[in-house]
């Protein structure tokens, strides 16, 4: 009887086991068994877009090879036309004058009835004449409603009596890793094209602007699909092609979208026909690495660590201090450096907002009352001047020799006025500071949260550090005019 109920069990586990393994997760997704459905509705939407723009042979260095060209007659004389549009564009010019015109190819999509469409900002640019193509073959001219650079987004017009076929945007911040998305175009005036893929990361950071938060994808993104709609499975914009990485200039399985909740935004202020504005803190910013999270004593690398702050910027009205470490802004976190460009961006200039920050281990808020983002910010450095030329004692500190700054080193590295501190005036090639990316000419102006003035001063807080058990230091270094942190092991000795 035993041995026929441990058979059952047995029996029963295995069957169980089987079962299991036979079960589906309980939040797999099944792929979809088409597009073909959301593919119908959406394609008249999207727009082939092709700009050209007048070249003289005073801005255009000619062409050193020409297309071939076929005589009168010939049964190939068509091509001739291709080859003037992509080739032999004014090698000489028509008018005999070296001009030609360069032409240039994206996507777009229409998100209103009455003709707004939506592209990059880089498709457009400069151009002199804008045509936009439809899917069924229509075209149209276009017009320039505005544009903007730091997120490479354009809005464009075309007069249209009839209303036409236009899609909607969805919010992206919804969005997760796996989900499905289409991306259509229509590249090259070919028609539209559609690939298909899943969102492969997100918050991606490319180095194409200050703002870059994009959404990878695995869906091909070829040349000619820039700006255009990725979409999601309910058929709203979630993203809008922009670039692709690509050592062959193919596709190879790696492309950005800017996200909706990015872009659309900005083509609302340029539909009103507003200025772009956007919020201005006032401060350089770096990013905390684990050495220098080793260097303040901080369990943790988040936040954004200020380099330098403006005068009479709104963080300098705040009170907010070099060294210090941005934590939240306006109720959000700053995981990262990168993520706080963003959010004061995005914040509506005037606004009072609260910055928790860390100070030396305290963490305190101050209120900040944002002002605005301009293109172009003007430093001017202070006219006052070292008098001295007398020749400085200088002190050999963790590898560097430095100097105190006297009118003669200050021309021999080109250093501002207005910077104070101390200069390393010789570096030991396989010392410390120099794996670390120091440099002859580098000013040393500050040692983890005090400013530094003199030799003297830095040798004090460099052998306080050590009797605290710091590994390591985090300096604050000028050089040209920009600072940033370095952190700096204690293994070397002062002298």
């Amino acid at each position: 009887m035993d041995k026929i109920m441990r058979r059952l069990v047995t029996i029963c586990s295995i069957m169980l086991l089987f079962m299991v393994q036979l079960t589906p997760a309980a939040h797999a997704a099944p792929p979809p068994e088409g597009f073909a459905d959301i593919v119908e509705k959406l394609m008249p939407a999207v727009v082939n877009i092709s700009t050209t723009q007048k070249m003289t042979a005073k801005n255009t260095a000619p062409s050193t090879e020409a297309l071939p060209r076929f005589p009168k007659g010939s049964p190939f004389e068509d091509f001739n036309d291709f080859f003037d549009k992509f080739g032999n564009q004014g090698l000489d010019g028509e008018d005999g004058t070296g001009s030609h015109k360069i032409v240039s190819l994206g996507s777009g999509f229409v998100i209103d009835p009455s003709g707004y469409i939506v592209t990059n900002n880089h498709v457009i640019a400069e151009a002199d004449e804008i045509t936009v193509t439809f899917s069924n073959d229509l075209q149209m001219k276009a017009k320039i409603i505005g544009s903007d650079t730091k997120t490479d987004l354009a809005l464009l017009k075309v007069d249209t009596k009839k209303p036409l076929p236009f899609v909607k945007f969805g919010n992206s911040d919804k969005s997760r890793v796996g989900d499905w998305i289409v991306a259509i175009g229509n590249p090259f005036g070919l028609g539209g094209t559609v690939t298909s893929g899943i969102i492969s990361a997100r918050a991606r950071d490319i180095n194409a602007g200050p703002f870059d938060d994009f959404i990878q994808t695995d869906a091909p993104i070829n040349k000619g699909n820039s700006g255009g709609p990725m979409f999601n499975m309910a058929g709203e914009v979630v993203g809008i092609n922009t670039a692709i990485y690509s050592p062959s200039g193919g596709s190879v399985g790696i492309g950005f979208a800017t996200p909706s909740s990015l872009a659309k935004p900005v083509i609302d202020m340029l539909r009103q026909g507003k200025k772009i504005h956007r919020g201005w803190l006032g401060v350089k910013i770096q990013s905390i690495t684990e050495d220098i999270a080793e260097s303040l004593g901080l369990s943790e690398d988040k936040g954004a660590l200020v380099v330098d702050v403006t005068k009479a910027s709104p963080a300098d009205k705040a009170g907010i201090l070099t060294g210090d470490i941005i934590l939240v802004f306006d109720g959000k976190e700053v995981a990262a450096m990168r993520k706080l460009p963003r959010i004061v961006a995005e914040t509506p200039v005037g606004k009072k907002v609260d910055v928790v920050l860390l100070r030396k281990d305290t963490k305190q808020t101050v209120s900040v009352v944002l002002g605005e983002q301009n293109e172009k910010e003007e430093v001017q450095a202070s006219a006052n001047t070292e008098n001295s030329t007398k020749p400085q004692p200088s002190k050999v500190i963790l590898g560097m020799n430095l100097s105190p700054l006297t009118t003669e080193l200050r021309n021999s590295y080109n250093i501002a006025a207005d910077i104070k501190g101390v200069v390393i005036t010789a570096l030991g090639k396989s010392s410390e500071a120099a794996q670390r990316g120091l440099q002859v000419g580098d000013v040393l102006i500050g040692v983890n949260h005090d400013a530094v003035t003199s030799i003297e001063q830095l040798s004090r807080l460099v052998t306080q550090a050590k009797k605290e058990g710091h590994k390591s230091v985090l300096l604050l270094i000028n050089r040209a005019g920009t600072a940033q942190f370095v952190p700096l092991p204690l293994g070397e000795s002062t002298k």
